[in-house]
């Protein structure tokens, strides 16, 4: 009798104890893993800028844009990168001034809308660029560069046309001119699978609020996106920000999340599409 107790409370232990590693492996999984808060934060629309003035080019691409709208490219475009169908990606030619050439400016560090496959670049917007170039009869060049700096770029006229997830705003309108909007976006936040915190949330302001309380905690965004206003605050965008909340910028979303994993910082703000791309390459 001794010895069957012996034996059943043997079993037992190690029933437990390979239970205790599987929860511990199974938490070591949810800390690999991140959610998006399903939650839009803002209204943004998405539009291609130009050098200011240059009205001629404007024009053009509206008419182009219009055309693309009309026969359904565009909508074929975006219905491939969301359903995550195959893509084959867009070459870039070599910048020459001798050429008939369309220079767009981004940042390829976007997906779905923009990023690098191998030599070729890829996204919703590249695909756009370059059913617009084909359009005007130009070669495409894509001239890939920090975000900060696209709109620069077209701005002092060193590309023609800036295409990067771009948001409208009147601060950026400075420098370029916008073609009528092609995208609706909207800012969502990207936690760690197991971040309970914004569970409850139901809108927008529940967010908000909740964001409000938080104490030592650090958001991390993408440099010059809405996602850096959002959190610091901005006049010119209507935002309020978070005083109470650390903000940390990144050269892209990626490795803001990539930090926030390795337990740097606590939040991602990031557009719609992006966060869902960004959670499905870190989710596998």
């Amino acid at each position: 009798m001794k010895k069957t107790i012996l034996s059943i409370l043997i079993v037992a232990m190690i029933v437990v104890s390979a239970i205790g590693m599987m929860a511990c492996i199974n938490n070591n999984k949810d800390t690999n893993k991140v959610k998006v808060v399903e939650i839009q934060l803002t209204e943004e629309e998405y539009a291609i800028g130009v050098k200011k003035g240059n009205t001629e080019l404007l024009g053009q691409i509206n008419e182009a844009m219009d055309a693309l709208k009309a026969d359904g490219t565009v909508d074929a475009i975006m219905q491939k990168y969301f359903a995550g169908d195959k893509v084959e990606g867009v070459v870039s030619a070599k910048k020459d001034s001798s050429k008939n050439q369309l220079v767009v400016a981004t940042n390829a560090e976007f997906a779905p809308f923009e990023y690098k496959m191998g030599e070729k670049f890829a996204g919703i917007d590249m695909e756009i660029a370059k059913a617009i170039a084909d359009k005007l009869g130009k070669e495409l060049v894509i001239d890939d560069m920090q975000f900060d700096a696209v709109v620069t770029s077209v701005g002092t006229g060193l590309a023609d046309m800036a295409i990067a997830g771009l948001t409208v705003t009147p601060k950026r309108a400075e420098s370029v001119d916008f073609t009528k909007a092609y995208y609706q976006a909207s800012q969502q936040l990207v936690v760690k699978a197991g971040d309970t915190t914004f569970d409850e949330c139901k809108t927008a302001q529940d967010v908000e609020n909740v964001l409000k309380g938080l104490t030592g905690k650090k958001a991390g965004f993408q440099n010059g996106t809405t996602g850096q206003y959002y959190v610091k605050g901005d006049e010119s965008w209507g935002f309020a920000g978070f005083s109470n909340i650390t903000a940390v910028g990144y050269d892209n979303a990626g490795l803001a999340v990539k930090d926030m994993l390795n337990g740097k910082i606590d939040i991602v703000v990031v557009d719609q599409m992006p966060a869902k791309s960004i959670a499905s390459k870190f989710n596998k």
